[in-house]
Formats: structure tokens, C-alpha cells, sequence
């Protein structure tokens, strides 16, 4: 089977930015209690698959898990197969204390609530058939036009009404050499949401024990049909501490964004982002030009890369706590949104309600509304094809 690769080729060499990552920062486990040499060797040994427990019942009465995802410093990762979704994520700060840096709820009736239905913010969810919106909630795929369920609007957003982040996933714990992981498996079928095919999608999590959260997708269909699959989870690397993350410093390795129109299309122009409030490639708070886009940041940045692998989309840096976050990809885009459409109505995990800007998300991805724009690079999967993208999320620290 043909492997298809989703590698843009657009873009020029890493090595600046990746110095820029490198610099000044150091493995989050560093500052975690025990030693980390032999924690690691005892973690090889005597390592364990991710415990499951319940995370309650959805409205039609299914039971879901919650799995738990533990390295060898004790990082830790919570995920549930309703949604595939991230549900808490443990990394330490610069003095060695472990925080929750992502958004979410408790149980699953967070994730089901008729405010949260309302506003869907989609924290931590695993997110397809297409991720981001398609036009008009349409497309035409070799002569034929599908119309899809539009959920934004006029607009098709994230899968649609039901989308992967509404099901609920077949779930298998493991281990591997690099640590504790989490496979998930479904199959959406011909004409779920509108989309052509049986698509069989696998995602697998791993919590790695160099102290990064690794995103394996896969996918294969028996018609061709869009894929664009992502993860939605909403940061604050200083969370419990910051109701917003407008300090947090970003950086991200693109020059130019796609443009969009009023309700978020793209135009097809790619412009530069030099000297615009879109311009991260070197460090800017999230806060300090935010003011100046209508809305708030919700843009696709084209990243750069050399190639077809594993590149480097952003880098944030929360200064209090010292943590940092590198993403690396091998998708074309990355989709940054700063939490605009929060509003205080959510109250997530430990009584916090969820301001607007309480949150970033960092979605690598192919481009919003591929399927109508012929010269954005491709998001069509072929039967006899197999997609396959990871992400991978590196935590650190870095002191003052």
C-alpha cells in the first residue's frame, strides 16, 4: 500500500529557528523529583500500559474511559475515547512542580453540556474528517459535487456537526520503547456528515519518555475523499496561576499566512507576514499586537520546512513558570487561535472558568478550505493510499 505523503514543499531550511528552540531551554523532566537516569531504566523494565477509569456516561448512556499516560519523570497525559480527547496534561514548571497546562473538564458531561454544545470550543478533541472549515459546506471531487453538514454558519467547521470529536473511540493501551501510548481506532463511514468513503482512522498517543506527547494519524478509504486530521487542545502553560495566556511569548517558523474574509475563508492569497501583527518569526507576546487583528489571531500560518518530514511549527515560552512548548510537524500549516470565542460561560477542571484568551491553540494541519483551492497543497486520500502525519509536542523549561 502507497504511503501519501501530506509534506508541503513550500518554504526554506529550519536551522535558524530550531537554534532559536534550542536555546536556553532544557528537558522538563530536569527539575522533576527522582533521578531521571534511573527512573528511565526502571520505566524500560517494568514499564506498564496507561490505567483506565471511568469518565462517566454520554447522553445515550455509554460508558467512556479515561486513560492515563505516565513517563518516566512523571509527566502526565489523560485521555478519553469519547472524542479522542485530551482531557489534563501534567508537565513541571521551572521549580519543578507539575501543573496542568491544558483545558477541559472532569468528567464527560463537561464535554456534553448544552453550553459547551453551544459554543464549541472543541478542547482537547481529536478533529476530522476536516479539520477547520470548507466554503459553503461543499466541494466537487472528480465531477461531483457533496454537501456536507454546514455547522459555521454557511460554512462546514471541523467535521461537521457529529464530527471525531463527538464519537466515541475504540481504545488500546500499550507501551512501546518510548513509552506509555494510547491507540485509538474508528471508522467513519460512506456519507457520515456528507463526506464519500469508509475511512478507517487510527491515532495513536504516546507520552514519551524525552518528556514530549507524540501524535500518530492514520488513515485509509475505499473512495476518495478530503482528510485533514489535527488536534484541538487549548494551552496555558501557566495555567492556574494566568486566566489568559496573552504574556506567553510565541514563535513561529512561517512568513506567510492565508488571508481570509469575514467568515474565516481563505482567499487564496498568501501573504507575507513582515511587518504585519502576523509576523512570529522571532519572539512576540501573544497580547502585544493582538489588539490590532479583528477578532483576535484564528489564521492558518504556512509553515516552512526542506522537505517532506518533521519540521518545526512554533515555540512558546510562559515566562513565569519558565515552561516552554516546540511542536514539530509534518503538516504544511499550523492554525493559531488565541480563545477569542471564550466568554466565562465554561467552568472546566478545579472551579476555572474559561476567559476569553484563557487558552491558545496551536493546530497543525493542511489549509482551511483545501478542497476548493486547487493551488493549496492537496487533503485528497485515495483508496490504495495510506495517510500518515504525527506531531510531536516537546515540553521544557527554561530559566531566567
Amino acid at each position: 500500500m502507497t504511503t501519501f505523503s501530506r509534506a508541503s514543499s513550500l518554504g526554506a531550511n529550519l536551522a535558524g529557528v530550531l537554534l532559536l528552540a534550542a536555546c536556553n531551554q532544557q528537558p522538563a523532566s530536569e527539575n522533576a523529583n527522582s533521578a531521571a537516569a534511573d527512573s528511565t531504566q526502571t520505566a524500560t523494565t517494568t514499564m506498564t500500559a496507561p490505567a483506565a477509569t471511568s469518565f462517566g456516561k454520554t447522553t445515550d448512556g455509554t460508558e467512556v474511559q479515561l486513560y492515563t499516560l505516565t513517563n518516566a519523570h512523571g509527566l502526565q497525559a489523560k485521555i478519553t475515547n469519547y472524542g479522542g480527547t485530551l482531557t489534563s496534561l501534567m508537565v513541571p514548571d521551572k521549580n519543578g512542580q507539575l501543573g496542568d497546562i491544558v483545558l477541559g473538564f472532569d468528567s464527560v458531561s463537561g464535554y456534553q453540556s448544552p453550553a459547551y454544545v453551544k459554543s464549541g470550543p472543541y478542547f482537547g478533541a481529536l478533529i476530522g474528517r476536516y479539520g477547520n472549515r470548507i466554503a459553503g459546506g461543499k466541494f466537487t471531487l472528480d465531477g461531483k459535487e457533496y454537501k456536507l453538514a454546514t455547522n459555521n454558519g454557511a460554512n462546514h467547521l471541523h467535521g461537521g456537526v457529529k464530527g471525531f470529536d463527538k464519537v466515541v473511540w475504540q481504545a488500546k493501551p500499550g507501551t512501546s520503547a518510548d513509552g506509555q501510548n494510547l491507540t485509538l481506532t474508528y471508522t467513519s463511514k460512506d456519507g457520515e456528515e456528507g463526506y464519500p468513503g469508509n475511512l478507517q482512522v487510527q491515532v495513536v498517543y504516546t507520552l514519551t519518555n524525552d518528556d514530549a506527547l507524540r501524535i500518530d494519524y492514520t488513515a485509509t478509504t475505499d473512495k476518495a475523499t478530503p482528510v485533514n486530521l489535527t488536534n484541538h487542545s487549548y494551552f496555558n502553560l501557566n495555567h492556574g496561576t494566568a486566566k489568559d495566556i496573552l504574556g506567553h511569548q510565541v514563535t513561529l517558523n512561517a512568513d506567510r499566512y492565508t488571508v481570509v474574509d469575514a467568515g474565516l475563508i481563505p482567499t487564496g492569497e498568501l501573504r507575507l507576514v513582515q511587518n504585519t501583527p502576523f509576523d512570529f518569526t522571532t519572539p512576540h507576546t501573544i497580547g502585544e499586537r493582538i489588539g490590532q487583528v479583528e477578532g483576535g489571531y484564528d489564521h492558518n500560518w504556512v509553515l516552512k520546512s526542506s522537505g517532506s518530514g518533521m519540521h518545526q511549527a512554533a515555540m512558546v515560552y510562559e515566562p513565569t513558570s519558565g515552561r516552554t512548548l516546540t511542536i514539530s510537524t509534518d503538516q504544511p500549516g499550523v492554525q493559531f487561535y488565541t480563545g477569542n470565542f471564550l466568554d466565562g460561560t465554561l467552568t472546566g477542571k478545579g472551579g476555572t472558568r474559561y476567559v476569553k484568551n484563557g487558552g491558545f491553540c496551536l493546530e497543525t494541519q493542511h489549509f482551511p478550505d483545501s478542497p476548493n483551492q486547487p493551488k493549496f497543497p492537496t487533503t485528497i486520500l485515495k483508496p490504495g493510499e495510506t495517510l500518515r502525519s504525527s506531531t510531536v509536542h516537546q515540553f521544557g523549561v527554561k530559566r531566567d
